[in-house]
Parts: structure tokens; C-alpha cells; sequence
């Protein structure tokens, strides 16, 4: 079974490249996921010269000018990109025998949506309050998406992990800036059903009503009742209980919000296709991470009870449509129980078929796991429903004896 564990460029940086290798050499795993392109944060780093650590939107090389010469989007690029630390991990883990997975965050970019806000997602009140979620659908949105998948592959990297290449969700690390991610703390004293909040994330740009226009759907019709239903709630009506699924968003919210969001699967699916396209050209290969389960269950490990892989489609994520058109995808397991890992897994591979290459990731700490034993047993659910590979997130995040725990696990 592959293996990987990610890390970033500042928390090796911050250790030393040889004794980051080494210790992570001796895990076990075959290889190292990188963040090439990461996104801003506040993280804790428990083992790091700094205990806290604040990671920027951007690149950790310089942009090759022939990729994205002319285009309006060029991505932020990271203190020290000029020390080219992406090509001395390249070098000591092919020493090591390690294989060097960069990995890109794509359309979470609040650095690029604060300077130009037209391309992030527009609420069907037309406001522009989420600044790192950059719209798929649109074209110079597209076209920075393509030109920076080739340039990590560029890298000499053995894949591109692609995370954020769809549409984020109103609230949770993916999604709508309710956290304050990319834009100071956030504030929301108005409780929000899971369906209010889903009407509320989707994007009613131009280029979005367009596309869906074209699919059939009456976008504006979408757009009002959108408005008509979130806006009650805001004016002190009760918010809408339940899961989304696509039958209770059709009775709450009727046929045409429901035609509207499943016609946002267009816009991922050709855009990921582009992407992979591009990425094969520089001769690496695409892992399109859904985030549908870091969704549901990155704050507590407790995801809700609709399993991630059906409920791709709110990210507008069509698994069976990329299942023809990407060689490798990847799925969060964020989740407690063993049982669920599996289930997760076992959608995935129905949805994405036998064909293609099926990466978990996996946290080998708090909120999913307090024991090795548990590690374990999620590692052991995964490969028997259909997993070809487990990631594990993240060395730079969680203390040694915590990382510890890999070893045991992948050695069962």
C-alpha cells in the first residue's frame, strides 16, 4: 500500500531538511506530500523552532514567466522560493528512496481575492464576502488554475495533489469565510440550517448564472429564491433543520436551486480535466482531492451521518464524471470511527470505480485518533475497502509521539 506524509516548506525549513527526511524516513512511508502551493494560516507547531506559525498564500518556487506571462492571476510567492526548496527535497528524497508529491492548494487564495474580488464567489445577495474562495467558473480563474497545475508539476514532482479545485462550502476549512480564514476573526450570530448555509455558499457570478443558464436552468429564478429563503432567516425566521440532501433541498428550497447547484458539476469537471491535461503534459500526473470530508468532519472527527463521497455534489463535484477523466483521486477520512473510514472509502471506490488510483488522508492525532491501535484499525478499514494509498496529515501539526503512531499502523 503507498504511503505519504505531507509536510511544509516552513516546518522543514525550520528542523533541517536531512532531519526531516530521516525522521521521516523511518515511519515507513514511500513518500513525502509537499505544500508547493499552500494557503495563509495560524498553525500550532509543536516540534518547530516557532510554536506558532503563520503560512502564506502562495508558491514555494518562482513562476515559470512562460505560464503565466499575460494572465491577470499569478500567484503570491513565498519568502525563501528563491532558495528553491522544492528541488533540494527532490533531490534528498529521491537519495532516500522517497517519492515527492507536491501538493497545491488552488482556489483558496484570500491574497488573490482581496486584490481582485470579481473572481471570487458572489452570494445570491451579490455580495463578495468570501475572499479566499476563488469561482471556478470563472475564466481568468481557469486559466490561473491551469498555469499554476503545470508549473508545481514542473517541479519534477511524481504528482500533484490538487487540493481546493472545486467549489468551498459556506462555513469549515473549505468553505465560506464564517472562520475569518484569509480575512480577521469572523463573527455570525444568526443560526443557520445546513440548508440555509448551502444556499448562502453557492455563487451567483455572471460566469456561474451563465453556465448554469446554458445547462437549462432558470439562474435567476435560483438566485431569488435563494435570496427570498437565506434572507428570511437573516430577518429572524427559523432556520431549516436536517442534512442537504437533494430531496429535502428540492421541498425547502424547490426544483430550480436544486437544478442550479448540480449544474455547478460543469464547471469543476472540465476545469479539472484541463488541469489534469496540463499536468500530464509536464509529465506528472493529477490527484484531485475532493475536501467533502474535511467538511464534514474536520472540527471533530464526527462527520454527519451522509456519507462524503454522495455529498460531493455540494462542492459541485461530479466523482463519477473526474473517475473518467483523472488518473488518482483522494478523499479525507476524517472521522473517529474505523467503520466510517471504511464506508467513506468503499463510496469513493463505487463512485470512482476500480480503474483509478484512490489515496485516503488520514490525521494520526486528535480530533479522529487518540491511540495507535485506533491509527491502525482506520489504516486496515481503508485498504480493505478499495484504498490504494494513505497520507497522512501533517508532521509539521502534531507532536513526534503522535507521528510515532504511523509506523505501527502501516506495519499492519
Amino acid at each position: 500500500m503507498d504511503s505519504s506524509l505531507r509536510v511544509h516548506v516552513e516546518d522543514v525549513r525550520g528542523e533541517g531538511r536531512a532531519a526531516v527526511l530521516d525522521r521521516i524516513a523511518g515511519y515507513g512511508v514511500a513518500g513525502v506530500t509537499v505544500a508547493a502551493a499552500g494557503e495563509r494560516s495560524r498553525d500550532i507547531t509543536p516540534h518547530g523552532p516557532a510554536r506558532v506559525t503563520l503560512r502564506a498564500d502562495g508558491v514555494h518556487f518562482t513562476p515559470p514567466a512562460d505560464l503565466f506571462a499575460g494572465l491577470r492571476l499569478t500567484p503570491p510567492v513565498q519568502a525563501g522560493a528563491a532558495e528553491e526548496p522544492l528541488a533540494a527535497l527532490r533531490a534528498d528524497t529521491a537519495r532516500r528512496g522517497l517519492r515527492l508529491h507536491g501538493w497545491a492548494v488552488f482556489l483558496r487564495n484570500a491574497t488573490l481575492g482581496l486584490a481582485a474580488p470579481d473572481v471570487t464567489v458572489r452570494s445570491c445577495f451579490g455580495d463578495r464576502g468570501a475572499p479566499a474562495d476563488l469561482c471556478p467558473s470563472h475564466p481568468d480563474v481557469r486559466s490561473y488554475a491551469v498555469a499554476l497545475g503545470r508549473a508545481v508539476a514542473r517541479q519534477g514532482v511524481d504528482s500533484v495533489v490538487a487540493e481546493a479545485l472545486h467549489f468551498g462550502a459556506f462555513g469549515g476549512p473549505c468553505g465560506f469565510d464564517t472562520s475569518g480564514r484569509g480575512h480577521g476573526p469572523g463573527r455570525g450570530h444568526v443560526p443557520l440550517g445546513p440548508m440555509d448555509a448551502f444556499l448562502f455558499g453557492l455563487c451567483f457570478c455572471d460566469f456561474c448564472m451563465r453556465r448554469a443558464t446554458d445547462l437549462g436552468v432558470n439562474a435567476e429564478a435560483a438566485r431569488e429564491e435563494c435570496a427570498r429563503i437565506v434572507g428570511g432567516v437573516l430577518g429572524g425566521d427559523p432556520p431549516a433543520q436536517g442534512e442537504v440532501t437533494r430531496a429535502a433541498l428540492t421541498a425547502y428550497a424547490g426544483p430550480e436551486a436544486v437544478a442550479y447547484a448540480r449544474a455547478r458539476s460543469e464547471a469543476v469537471t472540465s476545469l479539472v480535466s484541463e488541469v489534469s491535461a496540463a499536468v500530464s503534459a509536464e509529465g506528472s500526473r493529477l490527484v484531485f482531492l475532493d475536501g467533502t470530508g474535511a467538511v464534514k468532519g474536520h472540527d471533530d472527527g464526527l462527520p454527519a451521518p451522509g456519507l462524503a463521497a454522495h455529498d460531493a455534489w455540494q462542492l459541485g463535484v461530479d466523482l463519477v464524471a473526474l473517475g473518467d477523466l483523472v488518473p488518482s483521486l483522494g478523499a479525507f477520512g476524517y472521522a473517529r470511527d474505523a467503520v466510517r473510514v471504511a464506508d467513506d472509502v468503499g463510496a469513493y471506490r463505487r463512485s470512482a470505480g476500480e480503474e483509478r488510483e484512490l489515496r485516503v488522508v488520514l490525521r494520526p492525532g486528535p480530533p479522529d485518533t487518540d491511540s495507535a491501535d485506533r491509527l491502525a484499525a482506520k489504516v486496515r478499514a481503508a485498504r480493505a475497502a478499495g484504498a490504494d494509498a494513505v497520507d497522512f496529515h501533517a508532521y509539521g501539526l502534531v507532536p513526534y509521539p503522535i507521528l510515532d503512531r504511523v509506523t505501527a499502523a502501516l506495519a499492519g
